[in-house]
């Protein structure tokens, strides 16, 4: 039985696998509160495939700072590793 996180994650289960895999509090619990995350795979784009301005839109929702400044391999680095 997994932890209660209370209302700040939605998926309390989801939540602690993805930190027993080693993510980042951020990142898992951006996962976790996704309500479709298992049901998205494979439906975006390659991100060497998107156009900069994309990167920079994706960079901004996941709050990735600097990103105005980076070339797009860089931001492409800085979305994976996030």
């Amino acid at each position: 039985m997994s932890k209660d996180h209370g209302n700040q994650i939605k998926d309390d289960e989801k939540y602690e696998a993805l930190r027993n895999k080693g993510m980042s509090k951020e990142k898992a619990a951006r996962i976790a509160n996704t309500p479709d995350a298992s049901r998205k795979g494979g439906k975006s784009s390659n991100l060497d495939e998107r156009k900069k301005t994309e990167l920079l839109a994706e960079a901004k929702k996941i709050g990735i700072k600097g990103r105005h400044s980076m070339t797009k391999g860089k931001l492409i680095d800085a979305i994976r590793n996030h």
